[in-house]
């Protein structure tokens, strides 16, 4: 039976279908953090990053998708569920994505995420809702997200810096597509948007958690559970800053936009600006695993950089939230965290890792309980 639009706007939770989905993502953030923390070289680092443009341009791809479809009829399910499956070959090909002489690994990661894409594309234009304004919305941006995963088949075939090359080039296309056409025809339902991203960033989260349980064969004393739970006091900082406040004056502000700047807030926001807090965890899981495998010693430049970097980029997104979507005024507290955790990204490779995973907790505790007391003054719509 076909959904009415009255049902459509009465849908608003997450599907079971979607949480599923959802786990292939673990898997891939997962594997991201292995590949950094077994190359913890900036090169290393680059390579992570990249991979994760690729894997959040999936994501967010079918969190609009799944925005405007629904999922519980046989063919989107049919469809999401083969997405899956080409998903889970793309992560399980992230460790060899970039290995040179046999290129297979490359090859099986481009060719799953270019399946994800052709899927998306069919399906928002058999299935998606307004069908003529959708239709014309998706064939608009489906030339960029196309071109990329091609551009992305021909690097994990290439060596060196054409392959570097390639991979820029195609998540250059990848991002600068949708503001290159427009966003103007997609229909967005801002409950459900919402909390799709505010289940990607619990994913996350729960990333840096598995990254606590993950440091090897290591002797737990009271020193070690000692940083255990200051890195648990980072990551539940960052939790309560996301949906202390943050979260709901996003959606209030998505729900007052009409028209085509509803698509384009949506763009911008969840699309865009939620890049900084997804990667700004996985990064600072790089952090933790290292910190619980050496607690006494300073951690290497480079990953004090990713454990202290990542809490940055997640504080520097909430600001730029804040500043787009113009419901929440950015606090002396967030931006005096902000500061700490720049600091922190060149200070922490002279100081030991819990004492760098200290300061962390106390910064990020220190803001979200300064703004629970005193939130934010939501900006006048009038």
């Amino acid at each position: 039976m076909e959904e009415t639009q009255a049902q459509r706007e009465e849908r608003v939770a997450s599907s079971t279908l979607e949480l599923f989905f959802d786990l292939v993502f673990v898997f891939g953030f997962t594997q991201i953090t292995g590949v950094v923390t077994h190359d913890e070289t900036a090169v290393g680092l680059l390579h992570g990053v990249l991979v994760f443009g690729v894997l959040w341009w999936a994501w967010g791809a079918y969190a609009w998708l799944t925005n405007a479809v629904p999922v519980d009829e046989t063919l989107p399910r049919l469809v999401v569920l083969a997405a899956t499956a080409a998903m889970l070959v793309t992560a399980l090909a992230v460790p060899t994505a970039w290995q040179d002489g046999g290129h297979e690994g490359g090859v099986a990661f481009a060719l799953g995420y270019l399946v994800v894409m052709l899927l998306h594309t069919l399906l928002f234009v058999v299935a998606g809702e307004n069908p003529e304004t959708t239709r014309r919305a998706i064939l608009r941006l489906a030339p960029t997200n196309i071109a990329a995963a091609l551009l992305l088949v021909v690097a994990g075939a290439a060596d060196g810096g054409a392959q570097l090359t390639l991979w820029v080039a195609a998540l250059a296309v990848t991002y600068a597509g949708p503001y290159l056409t427009g966003v103007t025809g997609f229909t967005v339902h801002p409950t459900h948007l919402v909390e799709r991203h505010g289940l990607i960033v619990i994913v996350a989260l729960g990333e840096s958690v598995v990254a606590i349980g993950a440091g090897g064969d290591i002797d737990v004393d009271g020193g070690l559970a000692g940083v255990a739970l200051a890195a648990m006091v980072v990551i539940v900082g960052l939790w309560w800053a996301y949906f202390d406040h943050d979260a709901a004056a996003s959606e209030e502000a998505l729900v007052a936009a009409t028209g085509p700047e509803r698509a384009r807030m949506a763009r911008d926001v969840y699309s865009y600006l939620h890049i900084p807090l997804v990667l700004g965890i996985v990064l600072s899981a790089v952090g933790i695993h290292d910190a619980l495998v050496h607690p006494g010693e300073p951690l290497d430049a480079l990953v004090a950089g990713a454990l202290a970097g990542g809490v940055a980029l997640f504080l520097a997104g909430l600001l730029a939230i804040r500043l787009r979507a113009g419901r929440l005024r950015p606090t002396p507290a967030a931006w005096t965290a902000l500061a700490v955790a720049l600091v922190m990204t060149v200070a922490g490779a002279h100081v030991d890792a819990a004492v760098a995973v200290g300061v962390l907790a106390v910064t990020v505790a220190s803001l979200a309980i300064a703004e629970r007391q005193r939130p934010p003054v939501v900006e006048s719509t009038a």
